[in-house]
C-alpha cells in the first residue's frame, strides 16, 4: 500500500499521466516493488531462524521456555511429564548438547530424566556439600569441579555448561544441568537469569510435591487408625457384654445356688430346732460352713471385677496376691513413686494376669515367671517374661493379646511381644503417664 501511494505523488507531481516509454519503466518499477514487498516478510523470517540456529536456539526463547513451565505447573499435569517437557525445552533454548534434571533428598540425588537420554545416575553429597549447593544460585565448570564434580564425568573440559540447584528455604531438593558443545558461545547473564528462575520453580514444585505426599501418607495412616479404633471399639463393647453375661451366669450357677442351699437349711433348722437339738446344732454348723463359702464365692466374684486389693493398696499387693492361682515359680519386682489414676493401674493389673495366664498354659511345667512394673516421670513400664517354650513369631495374636493391646490402647499404652522357641516369651507394656499432679 505504501508503494502504491508513493507512486501516486510520483504521477501528481508530473502533473500529467505517464506517456510511451515513461507508462512501461513506472509499471514494470511498480511491480518490482510490490515482489520485493511480497518476499521481504519470509525473507526476514528466515535470517531471524538462521541467526537463532547459529546462537544453538530454536524454538521458543528461554523467557517463553520459563513462562510455559510456570503455566504448566498451574496445571494437573504429572510430574513427571513436566520434568521431561522441561528438560526438551532446556535443551531446545539453553543446552543444546544436552539437559538434565536430578532429584532427591538428604544430600542423595538421582538423575531423574535428560536429554538424550543418559543412563541413571546417583550422587552423594556430604552435609556440608549440601548446605552449600543448596544456598547456591547456579554454578559453573570451575564450582563443579569443586562442589559436584561427578556432573563433569564425560562432558568435554572447554564446553559450557551450567548447573542451577533448586532449593526451597536452603534444602536442596534437585538440580538442574544444562550442556552446551565446545564450539557453542559461552551464558550470557540472560541465561542465567532464566535458569535460576526454572531452577526455583522446579524447587517449590518438588517441596509441593513432598507436601502433597506427607499429607496422602498422613490421610492413610488416619484412615488406618479410624479402621482400627472401630473395631477395638467394636471389639470393646463385646468385651464388655461377654464380661456381664459371666458375671449374670456366676451369680446364678455360684453365689444365689448358695444362698439358695443357705435358705433351705435355715428352713430345716428352724423345724427340728425343738424337736432334735442336736441335729439342730449339726445343721448350724454345716451353715456356718456354708456361710463362708459363698462369702469366698462372692469375694471370688469381686475379685474378677474390680480386685480389691489393687483398690485398696495398689498394684504391688495386687500382683503379689496372684501368686496363690499360679502353678509356676512366681516372682513379682514392683517399684512404683506413687498410686496412679484407677484406669492405669486397672489396665497394668489385667493384662499382666492375662500374660500370666498364658504362661502358665503355654510356657510348659518348668517354666518360671518374672513380673516387673516401674515407673519413671513420664512412662510407667511393665514386663511379664517367662523361660519356657515360647512360640514362633506371628503365632502371638491371639485373643488375650488383642484384649492387652485394646486396654492400653484406650489409655495411650502400647503393647509388645517378644518370643522365641525354647527361649520363653516376653510381654511388654508401656503407659505415658506424665509428671504427678
Amino acid at each position: 500500500m505504501l508503494v502504491v501511494s508513493v507512486y501516486l505523488v510520483v504521477i501528481i507531481g508530473l502533473a500529467r499521466s505517464p506517456v510511451g516509454p515513461e507508462r512501461e519503466v513506472l509499471v514494470a518499477s511498480v511491480v518490482a516493488a510490490l515482489t520485493a514487498v511480497v518476499l521481504a516478510l519470509p525473507l526476514r523470517f528466515r535470517l531471524v531462524s538462521f541467526g537463532q540456529s547459529l546462537l544453538g536456539r530454536r524454538g521458543q526463547t528461554p523467557e517463553e521456555a520459563l513462562a510455559s513451565f510456570g503455566a504448566r505447573m498451574s496445571r494437573a499435569v504429572p510430574f513427571d511429564e513436566l520434568l521431561l517437557q522441561l528438560v526438551e525445552s532446556l535443551r531446545a533454548t539453553l543446552g543444546p548438547a544436552g539437559a538434565e534434571v536430578w532429584v532427591g533428598t538428604d544430600g542423595l540425588l538421582h538423575r531423574t530424566v535428560s536429554v538424550p537420554e543418559r543412563p541413571g545416575g546417583q550422587i552423594t553429597l556430604s552435609d556440608k556439600e549440601r548446605l552449600v549447593v543448596g544456598r547456591t544460585r547456579i554454578g559453573g565448570p570451575a564450582w563443579m569441579g569443586v562442589w559436584l564434580p561427578g556432573l563433569l564425568a564425560g562432558h568435554p573440559q572447554e564446553a559450557p555448561v551450567r548447573v542451577a540447584p533448586a532449593a526451597h528455604l536452603g534444602d536442596l531438593l534437585g538440580l538442574l544441568v544444562v550442556r552446551r558443545t565446545p564450539e557453542g558461545l559461552d551464558f550470557t547473564e540472560e541465561d542465567d537469569r532464566v535458569l535460576i528462575e526454572l531452577a526455583r520453580q522446579v524447587g517449590l514444585a518438588l517441596h509441593n510435591m513432598r507436601l502433597d505426599s506427607a499429607l496422602q501418607a498422613s490421610l492413610e495412616e488416619l484412615r488406618q487408625r479410624n479402621e482400627e479404633l472401630q473395631a477395638s471399639r467394636l471389639r470393646i463393647v463385646t468385651a464388655a457384654d461377654a464380661s456381664r453375661r459371666a458375671i449374670e451366669r456366676d451369680l446364678h450357677d455360684g453365689a444365689q445356688q448358695h444362698l439358695v442351699t443357705l435358705s433351705v437349711k435355715l428352713g430345716l433348722a428352724r423345724e427340728i430346732i425343738k424337736e432334735d437339738p442336736a441335729l439342730a446344732a449339726e445343721l448350724l454348723e454345716e451353715l456356718h460352713s456354708d456361710v463362708q463359702n459363698t462369702n469366698a464365692t462372692f469375694r471370688e466374684l469381686a475379685h474378677g471385677i474390680y480386685p480389691p486389693l489393687l483398690r485398696n493398696y495398689g498394684l504391688g499387693e495386687a500382683m503379689r496376691s496372684v501368686t496363690r492361682r499360679v502353678s509356676l515359680p512366681y516372682q513379682v519386682d514392683v517399684d512404683l513413686p506413687r498410686r496412679y489414676p484407677e484406669e492405669i493401674e486397672a489396665a497394668v493389673y489385667f493384662c499382666c494376669l492375662e500374660a500370666i495366664q498364658n504362661a502358665g498354659k503355654h510356657a510348659g511345667p518348668d517354666a518360671s515367671i518374672e513380673v516387673r512394673i516401674h515407673a519413671d516421670s513420664e512412662t510407667l513400664r511393665f514386663s511379664v517374661s517367662d523361660d519356657g517354650l515360647g512360640f514362633a513369631a506371628g503365632t502371638g495374636e491371639g485373643h488375650g493379646f488383642v484384649n492387652m493391646t485394646d486396654r492400653l490402647g484406650a489409655i495411650g499404652g502400647l503393647l509388645f511381644v517378644e518370643s522365641e522357641r525354647s527361649a520363653g516369651t516376653t510381654v511388654r507394656g508401656e503407659i505415658p503417664i506424665g509428671e504427678a499432679p
